[in-house]
């Protein structure tokens, strides 16, 4: 994480203040400088919002400084190229923060206005976030309207902005609570020319599915009887997690039908797994039915938990069409090492196959992290 901590430091700050001076001339930025010079044992999160506190305070010293003025120095510094890079996420917070506090409604559509047009430098997905809170439905009606902007980044704005689960950002509650509130964007967006948006779009479903899967489904289900030479893509990987979960309509908007298969026990190719090592697996499965079968084949790790229970990631293995009577082998590496997003727990774990969403082969198997006594 101190790389990308490193996306904001005390050069580009203080780029950040010599740029606003210039195009604000005589005004002064002491507490940016400030700032600046104390973000070394910060989060980039941390970063943000003491940068974003010191432009205000600095804002605040400039007489009759309100969001209106504010938002005419942003958008003059835009004339610098320099104006650019990570460091507008604190600019944006800014500005939303001074148009919250303003509290009308020509300064909350203003501020979305302005994220659309700072979002090309740097995306203003964090900061429409404390928009999206204060007032959904209006934020929602403009966020719509970006949907046909010319620019592709403003249009990726209308998707990843309004993501219930956007990494990084506040949770919107209303989001959440109201899943078919950004559908309409969606729909506007599948068939975008651009991959950037497509895969936003694709995003935003999966992060639905979390919580409104039969919604996720009816919309995938509407998307391809209207499909353009993408659109297979987007259902595919907005469907993901759904079909990681054995949902039957993910599963069958992909083809994957309840199958008769015969999975065979799992053979590892060793019982303790010292990390950082790989566990290799195979197995055999056969279509016992009568017709072919298309079949999404996954496995499932039952994780060891700090509190001795487990919990279970299902990962992606492949998927493959068997000819009624036909066996294929499969086989597997999964690692087990040190990771920023998983902590391993020594103690026994389990391996599974999951076929069309159905589990087989119940296997288990330790793991030792070096920290636990022999």
């Amino acid at each position: 994480m101190g790389a990308m901590n490193e996306l904001i430091n005390r050069s580009n700050v203080e780029a950040l203040a010599d740029i606003l001076a210039l195009s604000a001339p005589g005004t002064q930025w002491p507490t940016v400088g400030v700032a600046a010079a104390t973000l070394e044992e910060l989060s980039l999160r941390g970063r943000t919002d003491q940068v974003s506190e010191a432009l205000v305070s600095d804002l605040r010293q400039v007489p009759g400084a309100d969001y209106s003025s504010a938002a005419a120095l942003f958008r003059s510094a835009l004339d610098h190229p320099g104006f650019t890079g990570w460091i507008l996420w604190p600019v944006s917070e800014t500005a939303v923060t001074l148009a919250l506090e303003t509290d009308t409604t020509a300064c909350f559509a203003d501020c979305l206005a302005l994220l659309a047009e700072l979002t090309p430098r740097l995306t203003g997905e964090f900061a429409i976030r404390r928009l999206l809170a204060r007032d959904t439905d209006a934020a929602l009606e403009a966020v719509l309207r970006w949907t046909s902007h010319p620019d592709e980044h403003v249009r990726r704005l209308a998707s990843e902005g309004t993501r219930p689960y956007l990494p990084w950002a506040v949770r919107v509650p209303a989001l959440v609570e109201r899943p078919e509130a950004t559908i309409p964007i969606l729909d506007a967006l599948y068939r975008d020319p651009s991959d950037y948006v497509r895969r936003s779009v694709a995003n935003h479903l999966n992060d639905l599915a979390r919580h409104s899967p039969d919604t996720v489904v009816a919309t995938a289900a509407g998307w391809l009887q209207a499909p353009d030479a993408n659109t297979a893509w987007v259902v595919r990987h907005g469907l993901r997690t759904l079909v990681k979960k054995g949902h039957p309509g993910a599963l069958a908007l992909q083809g994957f039908a309840p199958a008769s298969v015969a999975v065979t026990a799992l053979r590892l190719d060793r019982q303790v797994v010292a990390m950082p090592e790989d566990l290799g697996f195979e197995f055999e499965i056969s279509n016992t039915g009568a017709a072919d079968a298309r079949l999404a084949v996954d496995y499932a790790v039952h994780y060891v938990k700090a509190n001795g229970s487990q919990s279970v990631k299902v990962f992606k293995l492949t998927a493959l069409t068997l000819a009624a009577g036909e066996t294929r082998t499969l086989a597997k590496r999964h690692a087990f090492k040190p990771m920023t997003t998983r902590v391993h727990h020594p103690g026994l774990h389990a391996l599974e196959v999951q076929v069309n969403g159905v589990r087989h082969g119940h296997t288990e198997f330790e793991v030792r992290t070096g920290a636990e006594p022999y």
